[in-house]
């Protein structure tokens, strides 16, 4: 098994389409760590902190702990843990992970295939962003993470895209239903006869088996694309849209944007088309959408 399938395989806990991006996001922070100093180790008590925030902005919605990753990314052969007392990780507790000065790092096979071939971290990290979160949020996690990618090197999403081919047909079909109008705020914006802005959102993420198919796709602005996949956004029973209590906004933009948007009707899609399935609209309300949602905003 060669590195960038066996980063593919990270074992995870997976249960009627939950995501569990605990050890994709750590094993992404460490990568950025190793190109900024190939040698450092990750004491857990001076990252748990960035860790934490990494899991609360791009992790599932219930609260979770960087612990259960430090610990069990292990196993699975690209990670060590060392302690004051010499190898081994002590466990999943905080305390026993602080106390004992736990430190983490990439397995040291892996740090040499990655010194020799340097372009393996970056298909290495490119397979689990593709596997792991959509394409909307790559950029800035690899900002938040300090991790620099090439455009697209090669072998880039190479083991992903065999196992499956997306349908570059969706995009069409989805704005078309839509009738290239964002469905949240109608936004329909074209330079000449091109539409600008305007992109095909997946609801149930394509990288959770997420079809290529317009009931599980939305015509939406970039700005709310982002805000949906970020769980800022989402959809109710009733094909309304939901706007979460965690969002804070005290501009005009922020009120109008986004404030606003809570209880008003999707726009679209055109009669003939199908609307957002029941099903991949729970999923996204548990899986992606961050806490309750604000009371629809009196018209």
């Amino acid at each position: 098994m060669d590195w960038v399938e066996r980063t593919a395989k990270l074992r995870q806990w997976t249960r009627g389409g939950a995501r569990a991006p605990h050890k994709p996001l750590l094993l992404l922070y460490a990568f950025g760590r190793f190109q900024e100093d190939a040698d450092d180790e990750l004491r857990y008590s001076a990252v748990e902190a960035d860790l934490q925030r990494l899991l609360a902005e791009y992790g599932p919605a219930h609260r979770t702990t960087p612990a259960y990753p430090f610990h069990h990314l292990v196993g699975d052969g690209v990670w060590e843990v060392r302690t004051d007392l010499g190898p081994g990780s002590p466990g999943t507790g905080l305390r026993d992970l602080r106390e004992t000065g736990a430190t983490g790092r990439l397995a040291p096979d892996l740090r040499a295939a990655l010194r020799r071939e340097p372009e393996l971290l970056h298909r290495m990290a490119r397979a689990l962003l593709d596997l792991h979160f959509p394409p909307s949020l790559h950029g800035e996690l690899c900002e938040a993470v300090g991790l620099d990618l090439d455009p697209e090197p090669a072998g880039a999403g190479q083991l992903s895209r065999a196992r499956r081919q997306r349908d570059r047909r969706m995009r069409e079909s989805v704005l078309t239903a839509y009738e290239y109008r964002c469905a949240f705020c109608g936004y329909d914006g074209r330079v000449g006869a091109l539409p600008v802005g305007l992109e095909a959102a997946h609801v149930r993420w394509w990288a959770f088996q997420g079809p290529d198919e317009v009931d599980n796709g939305l015509c939406l602005c970039s700005l709310h694309h982002k805000l949906f996949d970020k769980g800022v956004l989402g959809i109710d029973d009733g094909h309304r849209v939901l706007v979460s209590q965690r969002f804070v906004g005290h501009s005009s933009a922020a009120r109008e944007q986004v404030i606003a948007l809570a209880g008003r009707p999707l726009v679209g899609p055109q009669p003939g088309a199908r609307p957002v399935a029941a099903e991949h609209r729970a999923w996204h309300t548990r899986e992606v959408f961050h806490g309750d949602p604000r009371p629809a905003v009196p018209v």
